[in-house]
């Protein structure tokens, strides 16, 4: 009984988070080929090592967990401005890329090795989902809630792109409870009782920061 009011809530807090989630915005457009680095108020000197990011490359750790590689500007700082950025998923057996949103862009997904689930909802609450496989591609739209999931037994892989150099992650599950929102006003706004809401927060508030 209290597993299926948990996912039953689960469920609610999609459906809601939805709409208000939908307000998105974009990269501004730059007016030069680049944006060129600076150090003491100055242009650098740079060559074609700075438009080069080597970070997916080398042999790699195995997961126990869903990981996320990212490539966007703060890690490649040649995309500023250049409205675009990627990262790598690695999805050990029965993880799953909770479900979130990207605010300034939409996502577009290649699975490279193994299977995926996924799924979005839009804005009227309905809910769009497919089982992939390597070499499919599935298109996230901007802003809209979504997630990805390996149910099956081996480790898969997926490259994401996205239309901004700096997307931005929004997790509705910690977002939702683990902000400090009170008790009370989540119990009462997901219809549910407070140790329901104080088990999820328990499990989602993120570790203060020293």
């Amino acid at each position: 009984m209290a597993s299926m009011n948990l996912y039953s809530l689960v469920l609610v807090v999609v459906a809601l988070v939805s709409t208000p989630l939908a307000v998105v915005a974009g990269d501004p457009d730059i007016l030069t080929d680049f944006v060129m680095p600076m150090m003491w108020g100055m242009p650098m000197n740079i060559t074609g090592d700075y438009f080069t990011y080597t970070g997916f490359g080398g042999w790699e750790l195995p997961v126990t967990s869903f990981t996320v590689q990212k490539a966007s500007m703060v890690e490649f700082p040649a995309l500023n401005g250049q409205s675009v950025s990627y990262a790598k998923l690695r999805f050990p057996p029965g993880t799953v890329n909770p479900t979130h949103t990207h605010p300034r862009a939409s996502e577009l997904l290649l699975v490279i090795e193994g299977a995926l689930s996924v799924g979005f909802v839009d804005t009227a609450g309905k809910l769009y989902t497919k089982d992939l496989v390597a070499g499919d591609m599935f298109v996230f739209p901007k802003g809209l809630v979504h997630y990805q999931s390996n149910q099956g037994s081996n480790l898969a892989i997926a490259l994401s792109a996205f239309g901004s150099a700096n997307a931005g992650t929004v997790s509705v599950p910690v977002t939702v409870f683990g902000t400090g929102i009170d008790d009370a006003v989540l119990a009462k706004s997901f219809k549910t009782d407070l140790p329901t809401v104080q088990k999820l927060k328990a499990a989602l508030t993120p570790p203060p920061k020293h």
